[in-house]
């Protein structure tokens, strides 16, 4: 996936891949450390990076645990600029060598990372290691990856190592390290922080935004403590009328550049881009825009057949987006995977809205708790700046939290999160435990299979009844923990159908249907009961595709459809707003 900078919202000129071959070996014995693989690989295999071992992608496709990998590559570098090495995405602890000498390591399966390489390097061939330990612990947030030997549930088969894009950069010894773009809808203006490893008092950073190639604004202010904080408008020539709006129907997207600069020179350079979008609560309505929006989401989980987390290339990823926007989805909530940049970059470009999570963990502990909060933490700072973000949900359906309802500290974990989220995020909805037992929550989120939408319609058919903890609204659970009540938040079914044919192998939610007829039957008949009900302003279907033993996608894995996609559509366009 080299046509296409890994990360669209923050590119430099100077780049380079090293997607491709590497040198592989598994370090079952844990002895690569004391043997000194980090020198050289003994025995190693090639591997086809990014895609992990167990993936045929890989071209190695062995699906047991590892839980020690290491990986071995010569890349040519020049001196005289600051090089950096990125990783998009690497599970679990990520340990990194260049010519001998550990450089760095980081702790997480679902965020970026990126080490300083300058002072290890020489001019000409230089040897990159990379070694990676995963577990099965449970209190390592792993989302669908299971932590027993075969396939449950739906839990699927582990990701290990590199599994996201690894690239180069070169840069000043004076950089850009982050930027921080937060829309101010009403006022017409963009804020901005640009955060740089300076700490001169003569070093500047300049903002200079376009749209369709003509300049709107440019800013600039000195960096104090590493940090500058500017503020823009976006209105063409001061006319109040020029705003260009980002939403579904049109994702205006503006072009900004980012420079600092030092005696009157430019030291860096990036190109980055924003939306002017406002996400909302009002009552019980979500608003995007100042106006209401009611979200068809789909549940969307990123598997592919020969490649599973790791999208197999730009195209797929297009090609997915489409289909869902083809099926009358406005949105995807992108369940227990933080995806590709380039993914959130084509949702950006096209429209098409995001609720973001994380690998859940499975058990509750001190160690779990540190464990998310780190990582959760890094993925709202590193994915901040998305348009098509506009919800966050931290937890899912009591993964990590199993005795909510009534115990105090995993309420207490929730409501931390929900705080820590809106320090950095104040814009944005969050929603604390996705499906049920609620604590604090900007959206109630219900989830429920139920096949038959008149039994629906009857359960839901009083709001104050179902949010009062009356009775459970699915077999398992109540709309919220102990000690919380409704305040009039939104309302969305944020999981239901899961409908798969009996003639497929492996499993779906509720009875499995016997022919198209069938299935479009029922879909139509839950989806209209979530239609009709005047209180909710929203609901996601499970799922877009297939994910090995759980086939209830409206499309197979290989992405073909299962059923009419226009009839999809026509059922789901029947209430907009």
């Amino acid at each position: 996936m080299t046509k296409l900078h890994p990360r669209p919202q923050f590119v430099r000129e100077n780049w380079e891949s090293l997607d491709g071959k590497w040198r592989f070996a598994f370090d079952d014995e844990e002895v690569g450390l004391v043997d000194g693989w980090s020198v050289t690989l003994p025995a190693p295999v090639a591997i086809e990076v990014p895609f992990t071992y167990e993936t045929k992608a890989s071209g190695i496709h062995d699906e047991s645990h590892h839980a020690v990998v290491w990986y071995e590559k010569e890349v040519e570098l020049k001196t005289g600029k600051n090089v950096l090495l990125h990783f998009e995405g690497s599970d679990y602890i990520t340990t990194v060598w260049v010519n001998g000498k550990v450089v760095g390591e980081h702790q997480g399966g679902y965020t970026a990372f990126v080490f300083d390489i300058t002072a290890y390097i020489a001019d000409g061939e230089n040897r990159i290691t990379v070694r990676v330990q995963d577990s099965v612990d449970t209190a390592q947030p792993r989302g669908k990856q299971r932590w027993l030997k075969d396939n449950f549930g739906c839990w699927y088969v582990q990701t290990t190592g590199i599994w996201k894009s690894v690239w180069l950069e070169y840069v000043s010894p004076i950089h850009i390290d982050y930027v921080k773009m937060t829309p101010d809808f009403d006022a017409q203006k963009i804020e901005l922080e640009v955060e740089a490893n300076a700490w001169h008092a003569d070093v500047s950073a300049r903002a200079t935004i376009k749209f369709d190639g003509e300049v709107i604004e440019e800013v600039s202010a000195l960096l104090k403590d590493g940090v500058a904080r500017l503020s823009a408008s976006v209105l063409a020539k001061g006319d109040p009328w020029s705003m260009k709006v980002w939403n579904t129907q049109t994702p205006n997207l503006y072009d900004i550049t980012f420079t600092l600069v030092q005696e009157n020179t430019v030291v860096d350079r990036v190109a980055s881009y924003f939306g002017m979008r406002k996400i909302a609560i009002e009552g019980d309505k979500i608003l995007l825009n100042n106006e209401e929006l009611y979200q068809r989401l789909i549940l969307d989980q990123g598997y592919w057949e020969e490649s599973d987390l790791t999208p197999p290339s730009v195209s797929a990823l297009e090609l997915d987006i489409e289909k869902i926007i083809e099926m009358g989805y406005n949105g995807v909530r992108k369940h227990q995977k933080v995806e590709d940049n380039r993914f959130l970059y084509l949702c950006d470009k096209k429209g098409l809205l995001v609720w973001s999570e994380v690998g859940s963990t499975y058990s509750f502990s001190d160690k779990a708790v540190a464990n998310f909060t780190t990582e959760w933490l890094e993925i709202v700072k590193q994915n901040y700046n998305h348009p098509s973000i506009i919800t966050w949900v931290p937890f899912n359906e009591s993964w990590g939290i199993a005795d909510i309802h009534e115990n105090v500290k995993q309420q207490q974990f929730t409501e931390g999160i929900y705080y820590l989220t809106k320090a950095m995020d104040p814009m944005r909805p969050v929603v604390t435990n996705d499906g049920w037992d609620h604590t604090i929550s900007d959206i109630i989120t219900l989830h429920d299979y139920e096949e038959t939408g008149k039994i629906f319609a009857k359960r839901y058919a009083d709001r104050e009844k179902l949010l009062s903890n009356a009775f459970q609204h699915n077999q398992f659970r109540y709309p919220f923990a102990d000690g919380y009540r409704d305040n009039g938040q939104p309302v969305i079914i944020s999981e239901f159908g899961g409908i798969a044919f009996q003639s497929e192998s492996g499993w779906g939610y509720g009875n499995q249907v016997q022919d198209e007829a069938t299935f479009l039957e029922r879909f139509e008949s839950i989806t209209g009961a979530i239609q009709d009900l005047d209180y909710v302003c929203g609901f996601c279907y499970t799922q877009v595709s297939d994910v090995q033993q759980e086939v209830n996608g409206l499309l197979t894995i290989d992405r073909q459809a299962k059923v009419d996609l226009a009839a999809i559509r026509d059922i789901n366009e029947r209430r907009k707003k």
